[in-house]
């Protein structure tokens, strides 16, 4: 298979007529951390065009990158490495058991379910479980943490193999999956066969209002191929037989929706009246989108001045947390290792890698007390209170933080 294809109709509807919104150029995979024998090998880039669906209204990105290059054996994004979202799971669980009445007789499945970070907290309660992931590493973190994982991609086939097998869930979660798949009617259409009649799908996602309104183009990257507006998802999931029922804005990752998604139609205030707020704003046209690309340029050129400053005073600048996100920034902005010493990260299976693309050293986060640069520029701003209370001693020796956006600021 070829590692990428530019797709020209859009992935829901199927509409050719795609407006484009931002273009980040060609950009190295974003998760795809590179060894030291990798270092002098040419790395594959990709270009990451971001278009306008005027008749569903879906935002997605033109290039699908192969998911079998996106995701490989070594992908190494661990769940359980945020305590914040480990606990943002845990009270997700604890309400669903308590408000759906869920128990030994239940059976819940969660699609990309990781390391089993969401599944152990059923586990704990008595609730029969499955995991989906195709990732062999996170799979096994999981099996060993006593949730039983499949690894496969999530597929229509797979749903009606488990449905013909009397495997229909309670309750489906899908967390920050639905945007990384190719085949998004597919993915649903999986959902829909899975879902026992009174089952319900809790699906999280990224708001794309929130990723527009506070400028977040960095959560743009090869992995997230559909960046969605309520609107738009409400389009989807009916075209499949399935209703987005109720809707609650949260939070976690700069802003996201959690659905909740039924076979049975019983929509709530909350759906239509995001609906309302989305048709007000203009999200519905590319108007809406229009600036969006002028304040991203302009949160480069702020960001490349305010470090090129900081070096030519003779500041020592470090980054923290080696991301996705950070990887889109880096390589959109043009941070090279002539303005960022080093990276560090609490993942150890990110330690002793480098960035892509810019191939900055990513280090153990003890290293910014052991160094003591003079500025850490936070890449996952998402998790700004976590980290900076994580590195209260760093910024009691004097240290400062650069948090890149909305717009960029010194803490």
């Amino acid at each position: 298979m070829h590692p990428s294809i530019t797709t020209n109709a859009c992935r829901s509807c199927g509409e050719t007529r795609l407006e484009p919104i931002l273009d980040l150029g060609k950009t190295p995979l974003a998760d795809r951390l590179l060894r030291k024998d990798q270092l002098g090998e040419p790395e594959p880039l990709f270009p990451l065009e971001v278009v306008f669906c005027p008749r569903c209204t879906l935002v997605q990105i033109r290039e699908t990158v192969a998911p079998e290059v996106l995701f490989a054996a070594d992908y190494p994004y661990f769940s359980s490495f945020s305590n914040y979202l480990l606990e943002h799971s845990r009270r997700n669980v604890e309400e669903l058991i308590g408000v759906r009445g869920l128990g030994p007789k239940s059976f819940v499945v969660e699609l990309a379910s990781n390391d089993g970070y969401l599944l152990r907290n059923y586990v704990e309660a008595g609730i029969p479980v499955m995991g989906i992931d195709p990732v062999a590493g996170v799979a096994q973190a999981a099996d060993k943490a006593g949730v039983p994982t499949l690894v496969e991609f999530f597929t229509r086939d797979l749903a009606e193999q488990m449905a013909a097998k009397g495997q229909r869930a309670d309750v489906v979660h899908a967390n920050n999956v639905l945007a990384h798949v190719a085949d998004t009617n597919g993915f649903v259409q999986g959902i829909h066969a899975l879902l026992k009649d009174d089952g319900v799908a809790v699906i999280e996602a990224p708001y794309l209002r929130d990723l527009v309104d506070h400028c977040e183009f960095d959560t743009i990257y090869h992995e997230h191929l559909c960046y969605f507006s309520v609107t738009a998802l409400d389009h989807l999931f009916r075209r499949h037989g399935l209703f987005l029922n109720d809707v609650r804005r949260l939070p976690i990752h700069g802003g996201s929706l959690r659905l909740y998604v039924e076979r049975r139609e019983c929509v709530q205030r909350s759906v239509a009246a995001l609906k309302e707020e989305e048709r007000k704003l203009g999200m519905d046209h590319t108007g809406y989108y229009r600036d969006f690309s002028t304040r991203v340029e302009e949160l480069k050129r702020v960001l490349l001045t305010m470090l090129r400053d900081l070096k030519f005073k003779g500041k020592r600048i470090a980054a923290y947390g080696a991301a996705a996100k950070g990887a889109t920034l880096i390589n959109y902005v043009g941070i090279g290792r002539d303005l960022l010493e080093f990276v560090v990260d609490r993942n150890i299976h990110k330690q002793g890698m480098f960035m892509p693309g810019q191939k900055i050293p990513i280090y153990p986060s003890e290293r910014i007390l052991q160094e003591k640069p003079d500025y850490v520029l936070l890449l996952p701003w998402n998790l700004e209170g976590e980290i900076l209370k994580q590195e209260s001693a760093f910024r009691e020796a004097g240290g400062h933080f650069i948090i890149p956006v909305p717009v960029p600021r010194i803490v």
